[in-house]
């Protein structure tokens, strides 16, 4: 080993994560991974792009290194961060020594945020990948999420691509680029111009598996088709429950769904939508499959 981490506080859903396991709906398990995918990608090139990562969340982490000399990078949301009590800038990077503690506490904004190394994380692949994934049990340190006195690896960087990574997040504002759905037609057109013409809350009730929103004006209040056959959901798809709350489908979805979709969140917009807090404001504006594809190449190159 190059070095051992031990965690000495962790905040609900901390968790290992890597680029996500891939082409396995059909086997039930989604592809996990990062909630906010540039915010991974830019701790991995700040420490060395090391495998694996550790991804917090707004409580934040302590961790204390028993073993090994690591270099260490965070980035994702906006937390504060210190190395033996010294705070240090974020996003950044810093080099840690036997002994040392890391410490990140909240800060303004964001929901996520990542450390990753110079080294791999040490854990067991499952279906190719080893991010943990809160639904299906599988990853990471036994598919569970990180808790106090969990102990964490580090092996020396194997030579690997990485071809499934964000590395430019999103410089946009403003609403949320959503394309129509599978659904969209199922519901009345008075009901898909309210959606995009008014805002939302997002509650307290989000996970790595979704996101609900407070539907405070009612828009949904009066769909009537709530219920559909099951079949294929990806992430950021927007669906309508039954009572008539949205709830958008992140990383840890699960691979089908009987309520109608109305819209799905872009993918170049999905890291920005996953840092909303609790309370935020969030509005839709509709775009082409077509300009949405243009603006994930362009975050790709």
């Amino acid at each position: 080993m190059t070095a051992t981490l031990t965690i000495k506080r962790a905040g609900p859903l901390t968790s290992i994560q890597d680029d996500g396991r891939f082409g396995m709906l059909r086997y039930g398990i989604g592809a996990s991974g990062p909630m906010d995918r540039a915010g991974f990608a830019e701790a991995g090139n700040l420490a060395g792009n090391g495998y694996g990562a550790i991804e917090f969340t707004a409580a934040g982490l302590e961790i204390t290194v028993t073993a090994g000399s690591p270099a260490v990078g965070f980035a994702g949301g906006a937390f504060r961060v210190s190395v033996n009590g010294k705070a240090k800038i974020w996003p950044g990077a810093a080099k840690l020594r036997t002994g040392d503690v890391l410490a990140i506490t909240p800060g303004p904004s964001g929901n996520y945020g990542y450390l990753r190394f110079d080294g791999d994380v040490v854990a067991t692949p499952m279906m190719g990948s080893i991010a943990t994934s809160s639904r299906a049990g599988i990853g990471g340190l036994g598919g569970q999420s990180l808790r106090a006195g969990d102990v964490i690896n580090l092996n020396a960087k194997k030579p690997q691509g990485s071809a499934h990574t964000t590395a430019n997040s999103s410089a946009e504002v403003g609403p949320i680029r959503v394309t129509w759905g599978l659904h969209a037609d199922l519901f009345s057109n008075d009901t898909r111009l309210r959606f995009i013409e008014g805002s939302f809350i997002v509650s307290p009730r989000l996970d790595r598996m979704g996101v609900r929103l407070d539907d405070k004006t009612g828009v949904f209040a009066d769909a009537k088709i709530l219920s559909l056959v099951s079949d294929a959901i990806v992430p950021g798809d927007i669906q309508i429950l039954g009572d008539g709350t949205p709830i958008v489908l992140m990383r840890d979805h699960q691979p089908t769904g009987g309520y109608p979709r109305i819209a799905t969140v872009i993918s170049a917009d999905l890291d920005r939508f996953a840092q909303l807090r609790p309370g935020a404001a969030v509005a839709f504006v509709p775009v082409t499959v077509d300009h949405a594809q243009r603006l994930l190449r362009g975050l790709r190159t």
